[in-house]
């Protein structure tokens, strides 16, 4: 009996292997889709003084850009961030994770900046509570406050085009 364990069980951690190699990271499914944006308030970026909170986000539909000065893939995506925010009118707020304040302010000097706000999330607990575990990473937020959709990687067109925009349409009705 214990000789076709051994094999079963080498068998069963193939399959289990094979199953995982198969799946593509980017499109790993949120706990968070379809449930509240967890309540924040963070010092902003660019004036600590004020804040940046999860009620401002309400009322509209708005795009959550998790971003940091050391991340490659936040470089990629930036110019088509910066492109959308001119373009669409769609509210696009920033969450500097895990960053230096002066060196991402002079990274958005330098390479525009499409964030009606952004956020400071120093110690990155705003990022442990939406689960963002590798930047760059965007989720769409409904007028509700709910999480319609979360993007892991960078933005790229076609994402826009095929992903992220028939979400954005749903949710504002058209």
């Amino acid at each position: 009996m214990t000789r076709y364990l051994l094999p079963l069980g080498f068998l069963a951690i193939v399959v289990v292997l094979g199953i995982g190699l198969g799946l593509n990271p980017r499109e790993v499914p949120s706990p968070l889709v379809g449930k509240a944006l967890p309540p924040f308030d963070l010092p902003r970026l660019s004036d600590p003084q004020r804040t940046l909170s999860s009620e401002e986000l309400k009322g509209q539909v708005s795009l959550v850009n998790f971003w940091a000065t050391w991340c490659e893939g936040c470089r990629v995506e930036h110019p088509l961030l910066v492109q959308l925010a001119n373009d669409t009118g769609i509210p696009i707020y920033g969450v500097n994770y895990k960053d230096e304040r002066g060196p991402a302010m002079q990274w958005l000097s330098r390479l525009g900046d499409p964030y009606v706000a952004s956020g400071f999330d120093k110690d990155g607990a705003v990022g442990l509570d939406l689960g963002v575990y590798g930047l760059p990473e965007t989720f769409i937020v409904g007028p509700d406050g709910t999480i319609a959709y979360k993007h892991i990687g960078p933005v790229t067109p076609d994402d826009w085009q095929n992903r992220m925009l028939p979400v954005i349409r749903s949710l504002s009705g058209g």
